[in-house]
């Protein structure tokens, strides 16, 4: 695999560093992700950007890691799952949601299992539901506009699982208590 570099502020691209230095504002220090996107500053532009648009979706902040915890594990993201399993433990998503977004299995709620069915469905058809699905997923309470922010939750983790995965992105010490890996998922399967 190719070496990527992972930036700091001072030795990132200048385009990359008022990103960088935002990270570390909001979050305290600077996440590895970053730090191997700002090789190329528009994509980590792109990312955090598009994070934020997804945070004014019409979804809670389960409902949204949800999406994002499903693509990750589908997707087989180290990386992203130990940050996101972090994030939602912070954000107070239940703890036997994050358990089952770990491990593949369903959700207790029947509405938010309906939700992580989508998410398996749009991922693994790339984009193209039947229409059982897309009534199965409204039935469960959702809308066409919820179908449209699961793909947009989607494409934002193209970018940062795809990232991951080139760059062999390290894990923060802020995410290792929440290492994770596709075999355990799969064990529990």
């Amino acid at each position: 695999m190719t070496d990527f570099e992972t930036y700091t502020i001072a030795s990132a691209p200048d385009a990359a560093k008022p990103i960088l230095e935002a990270s570390l504002k909001g979050y305290g220090f600077v996440p590895n992700l970053y730090a191997a996107m700002a090789e190329a500053p528009a994509i980590l532009e792109g990312y955090t950007t598009l994070s934020s648009i997804f945070g004014k979706t019409s979804l809670s902040e389960t409902e949204r890691q949800i999406i994002l915890m499903t693509n990750n594990r589908l997707n087989g993201c180290k990386y992203c799952m130990a940050a996101h399993t972090t994030l939602s433990q912070m954000a107070g998503v239940p703890e036997d949601v994050i358990a089952a977004l770990r491990d593949g299995s369903p959700i207790a709620d029947p509405k938010l299992e309906a939700l992580r069915k989508f998410v398996i469905v749009i991922n693994e058809s790339r984009g193209w539901p039947s229409d059982a699905q897309v009534e199965a997923f409204l039935t469960a309470g959702y809308t066409r506009q919820t179908m449209l922010e699961v793909i947009l939750g989607t494409a934002l983790k193209i970018l940062s699982n795809y990232t991951n995965h080139v760059a062999e992105t390290a894990l923060d010490d802020a995410f290792v208590p929440n290492a994770w890996t596709a075999s355990s998922a799969a064990a529990a399967e």
